[in-house]
């Protein structure tokens, strides 16, 4: 599949053989798509003034959710991976086509796709304010809606920190991140985008490349911060707890990127490199690599704030196809619950399948269930070691001996609720 993916301006607007994404624009047509106008309105709207570079790697990402939206993996030869020819617009395309053999080799690890870029001049980066606003503080924290960036930006605020809040707005999680933002720390600075890339074709949903565009949200805003315009490394925190960011597969079913990789520590290692490449000083930190979700709760330096939003927070794979509930039964969703049972703190969270061991014509499809439950008794008859396999194999992972023993206790905590629920 190719993509050309550009403003307006740059035209060739009906090129055969290729979509055209409208880059920071309107489709105009139904034959093509768009993605980034509401992006570049807020950043307008907020008189911020990003770095060029962010802005071509936004454009980039853009880009990249555009293509995940359109492929479809039913009709790739495997059933899996497709291959995309992308030709994007920047402002640096000497730059970006010497760095594309990163982005190929970064994406291919994310989505198990085969990724060609080609990077052309006439990106669009809106001129800066006459009155720039630059945002005094001098660390950003991804905000998603979910337990883990809460409890995250709690700690943040409580060691001092006032971080700059980044969300990216899906529909069900809004409200909530306004809130968890409003209140933490007495109200963080907050800003939430949305790349509403739009294709003419139906909707792949694996969305596998959806980390990359959170992730530019944050080098984009870290970039207009004062400490960055004043020369300073700005950290950007990840607040994943270890096990579902390595999201080891649980049986041998699920290699690959058929276990999501949004959060993994080799994906976002790559992906500094292509930050350090462009000259972009932001630096990833993941303060909870080597904890459990369960880890996480019990450890926040701010209990009763945690308690009182915890439940309120989503974590479920499968959240809009249940209306806004949690399954109950996907992967995230037992590590979730496993989390509040070693919490110790009572789960109000309203779950569409609440019994986990039960085994009728209502509770059928319990696919995730079932993989747990492979993974608890291989781990138990081959023994942990044997499990885990080459889960931690990847180059420029660090502190594997504590990824391992993590990874291990993540394992215990699922145990614990496939017992409490009688999963046999």
């Amino acid at each position: 599949m190719r993509l050309l993916c550009a403003p307006p301006a740059v035209g060739r607007l009906n090129e055969a053989g290729a979509i055209r994404i409208m880059l920071y624009g309107q489709a105009g047509a139904d034959e093509r798509g768009s993605a980034g106008a509401a992006v570049r309105n807020v950043i307008r709207k907020e008189r911020l003034a990003p770095a060029l570079r962010a802005w071509d790697l936004l454009s980039i990402a853009m880009s990249v959710m555009a293509a995940d939206a359109a492929g479809q993996r039913k009709e790739s030869p495997d059933g899996w991976t497709r291959e995309f020819e992308m030709e994007i617009a920047v402002s640096d395309p000497v730059f970006w086509n010497a760095a594309a053999g990163m982005l190929t080799g970064m994406l291919g690890f994310l989505t198990t796709d085969r990724w060609v870029f080609r990077f052309i001049a006439g990106g669009a980066a809106p001129q800066p304010p006459a009155q720039v606003f630059v945002p005094p503080e001098n660390s950003v924290v991804l905000l998603s809606g979910g337990l883990d960036s809460l409890s995250g930006a709690i700690d943040l605020a409580a060691q001092g920190s006032r971080p700059v809040a980044i969300s990216k707005t899906v529909r069900g999680d809004g409200a909530k991140q306004v809130n968890f933002a409003a209140s933490i720390g007495g109200g963080l600075r907050h800003f939430q985008f949305n790349d509403n890339a739009k294709v003419p074709v139906t909707d792949d949903t694996t969305q596998r490349a959806r980390s990359i565009i959170f992730l530019s949200f944050g080098v984009l805003v870290a970039s207009a911060l004062a400490s960055y315009h004043a020369g300073a490394m700005v950290p950007l925190y990840v607040c994943e707890n270890g096990f579902i960011a390595i999201n080891p597969p649980l049986t041998g079913s699920r290699l690959g990127s058929l276990s999501t990789r949004t959060a993994h520590p080799y994906f976002l290692a790559q992906f500094q490199d292509v930050l350090e490449a462009a000259g972009l000083r932001v630096e990833i930190r993941t303060p909870y690599a080597t904890k459990t979700k369960g880890e996480m709760l019990k450890k926040c330096a701010d209990q009763p704030l945690l308690q009182a939003f915890a439940a309120g927070s989503t974590s479920c794979g499968r959240f809009q196809r249940y209306n806004y509930r949690h399954c109950g039964r996907c992967v995230p969703c037992q590590v979730r619950r496993a989390a509040f049972l070693a919490w110790g703190v009572q789960d109000t969270t309203e779950y569409v399948f609440e019994a986990l061991g039960r085994d009728d014509s209502d509770h059928a499809g319990f696919d995730d269930v079932r993989s747990v439950g492979m993974a608890l008794a291989a781990a138990k008859g081959d023994g942990f070691d044997e499990w885990l396999g080459s889960a931690l194999c990847w180059p420029q992972i660090q502190e594997r001996a504590a990824l391992n023993e993590m990874l291990r206790r993540g394992l215990g905590e699922l145990g614990a609720l496939h017992v409490k629920y009688g999963v046999k």
